[in-house]
């Protein structure tokens, strides 16, 4: 059944549509963040690996409320790596396994390009499907990247 909730099916559509390349973002930067918390190794090792468990479990919560967003606006979630690896606009680095600096470089280049891709979706919906909650919703998420970006900012400096 779906939702009657004062917005369009098209414009619910749209807003799905959008969270779930979003979903993919996140996806693919939790996955790459865990996998530098496993590999990370040298002098700072254990607060990286922290450092890591930390910003991991935040995006692992921030997924969570994506995937419950896309249904509560009347949508399938999507849960795939075939889906996740299609709907990204990240870069993954298979088989690659970089120096501390370098992984957090990647990182703090990914969640950037997150934040500039949640303006550019935020900016879409306020123009096309008007859907105030989940322009809400995602304001809050490019903040968190934001908090993270200068966290990694600040170690790199």
């Amino acid at each position: 059944m779906k939702p009657k909730i004062g917005i369009s099916e098209k414009n619910l559509n749209h807003s799905t549509t959008l969270l779930s390349n979003i979903l993919a973002d996140e996806m693919i930067l939790y996955i790459k963040t865990r996998k530098f918390h496993w590999n990370v190794s040298g002098e700072s090792f254990m607060e990286l690996h922290k450092l890591f468990q930390a910003q991991y479990s935040e995006l692992e919560e921030t997924i969570d409320l994506i995937a419950e967003r896309i249904n509560k606006l009347g949508a399938n979630t999507i849960g795939t790596m075939n889906e996740f690896v299609s709907l990204t606009r990240l870069k993954e680095s298979p088989a690659t396994y970089p120096s501390q600096k370098d992984m957090m470089k990647e990182l703090l280049t990914d969640h950037e390009r997150v934040i500039i891709e949640l303006r550019k979706d935020i900016t879409e919906l306020v123009e096309k499907s008007k859907d105030a909650g989940t322009i809400d919703f995602l304001t809050g998420i490019m903040e968190q990247h934001e908090s993270t970006s200068w966290i990694l900012r600040r170690y790199l400096k």
